[in-house]
């Protein structure tokens, strides 16, 4: 039967995994203790802060200050599971209250903009997840914002962190795959039950779900062109665990074809209404979602980006082809915010990047412009390419 990925089914999968991270070695242990910590406050205290609040836990780099969610019992429950000192119940209260120096937004996708610009007025630096806003006119605002503060701002995903992208990333630049002329990527599963902000206007599948595929072709293939592309809305109505039936608004079925300039084209397919045995956790996820071809060789990433498990690299050396970088390291999808807090304490520029983020963002929106007026749409954004050198 289809999996529905319900709010219990997903925390008690959240807790699993992050009962993992709480009591696994901590991947900072190694370190020296030559650090400053990085005071840092979460806002939003749902689903995805059951990830990302242990993973931050078990930083060297971080101190936890406060918790911050519209709905307090929230905010408490994870302040006092977490032994966070302060908690807030708006976001005025906890800019106002406790000093910190890195904001972790975890909210609904449509607040992420209105709420990173308050948080950057207010002088602190942000880590988002995605996407860092509603437009690519109000993140580029938010990025200059930043710049002329003096700040840091960065959106998830940290897709580029992994071991698995820096060996694609390695094959395609030192020539092994020849020159790449197409690659593609899917993510999708039937769609959370637990709030209705993914299927309102703002929300949909590309900013949820395609955005991992997308950041990851663009990081490898370099900054898209233009875009032409199909959505659409396959089931119209959903039933939510916040507001019960709802209208469907926002695209729930995406098809994303990208011009990188250099003759190389990359596609993205995703949506909510994808049938997949492995589930929102992507346990046991044995088959490539992520596949680059060349004239010299093809390359299948193994599981899911934000969840990889190996590549599987053929060459005409070795037309059976091995599987290659199998151990994920530190690398968790939830690590952004440690990273960032990591950059911030030692200097050292991480891989993730504000413009990457920005580029990501702007094929979101070009994407559904395509569909709107069918036609090609040209990108205007870039950023520093490649990746991984």
């Amino acid at each position: 039967m289809p999996r529905i990925i319900d709010r219990k089914t997903f925390l008690s999968q959240s807790t699993a995994l992050a009962a993992g991270v709480l009591f696994a070695p901590s991947p900072f242990a190694s370190r020296g203790n030559d650090y400053k910590k990085i005071k840092v406050g979460v806002i939003g205290c749902g689903s995805v802060s059951r990830m990302y609040l242990p993973h931050l836990t078990s930083s060297p780099f971080v101190e936890l200050v406060s918790t911050c969610d519209i709905k307090p019992d929230r905010a408490i429950n994870a302040a006092k599971k977490f032994n966070i000192p302060n908690y807030y119940p708006h976001i005025d209260k906890m800019l106002a209250g406790a000093p910190f120096d890195l904001m972790v937004d975890l909210t609904n996708m449509q607040e992420h903009g209105r709420l990173n610009k308050q948080a950057l007025l207010a002088g602190r630096n942000v880590w988002s997840e995605k996407p860092m806003a509603n437009s690519y006119k109000e993140g580029r605002a938010l990025l200059d914002l930043a710049i002329s503060k003096k700040l840091r701002i960065w959106g998830a995903p940290a897709v580029v962190n992994s071991p698995q992208f820096a060996f694609m990333a390695q094959s395609i630049n030192s020539g092994k795959l020849g020159k790449v002329a197409a690659a593609h990527a899917h993510y999708g599963h039937l769609g959370p039950t637990w709030s209705a902000f993914f299927y309102e206007k703002g929300g949909g599948s590309l900013p949820d779900l395609g955005v991992y595929n997308l950041a990851t072709l663009c990081g490898l293939l370099g900054p898209v062109k233009s875009v032409v592309a199909m959505t659409s809305i396959i089931t119209k109505t959903r039933k939510v665990d916040d507001k019960g039936t709802i209208p469907v608004e926002a695209e729930d079925n995406s098809m994303v074809l990208m011009d990188h300039g250099n003759g190389s084209f990359s596609h993205v397919q995703c949506g909510f209404n994808y049938f997949d045995p492995y589930g929102h956790e992507g346990s046991g996820q044995e088959k490539p979602t992520v596949s680059i071809v060349g004239t010299k060789g093809s390359m299948h990433l193994i599981g899911y980006d934000w969840k990889p498990f190996g590549v599987d690299l053929a060459t005409p050396d070795d037309e059976k082809g091995k599987r290659y970088s199998t151990d994920p390291g530190t690398y968790v999808w939830e690590q952004g915010a440690s990273v960032i807090a990591e950059a911030l304490s030692t200097g050292k520029e991480p891989l993730i990047n504000a413009e990457h983020a920005l580029h990501v963002l702007e094929i979101i929106e070009a994407a559904r412009e395509s569909q709107t007026s069918r036609k090609r749409i040209n990108l205007k954004s870039t950023f520093k390419w490649p990746v991984v050198a």
